[in-house]
């Protein structure tokens, strides 16, 4: 029977581990903690490939529990109840270890299903995902549970797992590989931290592989083709979508041209046009604003153009915007004044419109005194005269806060200047 190489390598032991020397590593808490036996009920959280299962797997190994498997896209309340059945019994002498994998696809009721049980400690949940768990898990597993964080594995790290599955992959083949150089470092940095992708790409290259009687040749063009694309670990829906457009955001904001030019590639490598469109108009009113007003237009006419051409040629007016952006003197007045002015409303702290400025187009609006007082600015020198425009209750009330950039500062001076020869 089949067995993938990823299988065939998974480590046994916490020092076979690549990467999450974070939570494992010499000393860390997770290590401290397996090495104890006494395992609480976790929840394991991270990105796939990185090692998520095969530490489930020790852990199981190192204090003799029964690991039972499911996988929360098809499994029911049925199969929690099959397990529950072989508590208690020569089965499971020791407990019961459930690995909950894609944990974030069982609902409610799924998850109530599980309380009793854990609570007892009579099984012993970890629960794995690769979304949020503040955002998916049940609040009351989330409280029984601790969480520890899985975090993409570095190029160099992931190296060693590579080697480890080219040797394993010559002892099978009682051959040996011969490997181009750049080879593996080109898989450990396109498969982006995933170890499952990085083995699975040896097993494809060395079943793919030129050979003889004696030798396999893996070449650095088969290594690119079988990795092409790979490293984009991008899911539209996913946290490292909403990770990657914040750190979009929060570069151009802090006029970091070349980080923003970075988190911009990702975004279209993943082909996603739209959402940095939308970040980058979102960015020229509130992060760029007065400071320089004409941003919101050029950015509007680029994000245009790009949805119009399509990838490839949209990263074109994309990289123009987001140069423009993150080079642009910044201001956040704008976004300052209207929640300040929203905060306000939501509060209830509004009045009613003046009558001056009330609506006057329609028979027996003067009887009623609206739009009596009403002072035309056009019709004064500058085009401004002084008159109330907030309610009563709100007269004193001040939104807007010009920013120190030359273009807010010379505005104010412009209104100070009118306003003063009144």
């Amino acid at each position: 029977m089949y067995q993938p190489l990823a299988d065939k390598i998974r480590p046994t032991e916490l020092d076979d581990v690549v990467g999450q020397t974070h939570i494992i590593g010499e000393g860390g808490v997770l290590r401290r903690i397996i090495e104890s036996g006494h395992i609480p009920n976790m929840i394991f959280y991270g990105p796939s490939g990185i090692g998520k299962t095969t530490l489930a797997q020790i852990i199981a190994g190192k204090t003799n529990r029964r690991l039972y498997k499911l996988n929360a896209t098809t499994a029911g309340v049925q199969d929690i109840k099959a397990i529950v059945s072989e508590l208690d019994t020569l089965l499971a002498p020791n407990g019961i270890l459930l690995y909950l994998d894609e944990r974030q696809y069982f609902n409610k009721k799924q998850q109530q299903s599980l309380l009793e049980f854990i609570e007892s400690g009579k099984i012993t949940l970890i629960a794995s995902t690769t979304e949020n768990p503040y955002f998916y898990v049940y609040n009351a597993i989330l409280s029984r549970s601790t969480v520890f964080e899985f975090k993409p594995i570095q190029p160099k790290e992931v190296e060693k797992a590579i080697r480890r599955a080219f040797t394993l992959c010559a002892r099978e083949h009682k051959k040996k590989i011969v490997i181009d150089e750049g080879v593996i470092e080109h898989i450990s940095f396109a498969c982006g931290g995933d170890v499952r992708k990085s083995i699975n790409a040896v097993e494809l290259l060395c079943s793919a592989a030129s050979q003889n009687k004696e030798e396999m040749q893996v070449t650095l063009e088969d290594a690119r083709i079988v990795t092409q694309k790979s490293s984009a670990r991008y899911d539209r829906d996913g946290d490292a979508h909403y990770d990657i457009l914040s750190a979009f955001h929060k570069s151009l904001r802090g006029s970091d041209v070349n980080a923003s030019l970075h988190y911009l590639a990702r975004l279209l490598c993943g082909g996603d046009i739209a959402s940095a469109a939308r970040r980058m108009l979102c960015v020229a009113s509130e992060d760029v604003g007065l400071a320089y007003p004409q941003a919101a237009a050029i950015v509007k006419a680029c994000c245009d153009s790009a949805l119009q051409l399509g990838l490839p040629e949209a990263k074109l007016p994309l990289a123009q915007a987001c140069i423009l952006l993150a080079t642009a003197p910044k201001s956040n007045s704008v976004s300052a004044a209207i929640e300040a002015a929203m905060a306000d409303v939501e509060a209830g702290k509004t009045g009613d419109v003046p009558p001056h400025l009330k609506d006057a187009h329609y028979g027996g609006a003067a009887k009623m005194g609206r739009g009596l007082t009403y002072k035309y600015p056009h019709d004064f020198p500058g085009n401004w005269t002084p008159q109330q425009y907030l309610p009563d209750e709100m007269v004193r009330v001040s939104y807007y806060h010009e920013g120190t950039n030359k273009a807010e500062q010379q505005a104010k001076q412009y209104w100070q200047k009118v306003k003063n020869n009144e």
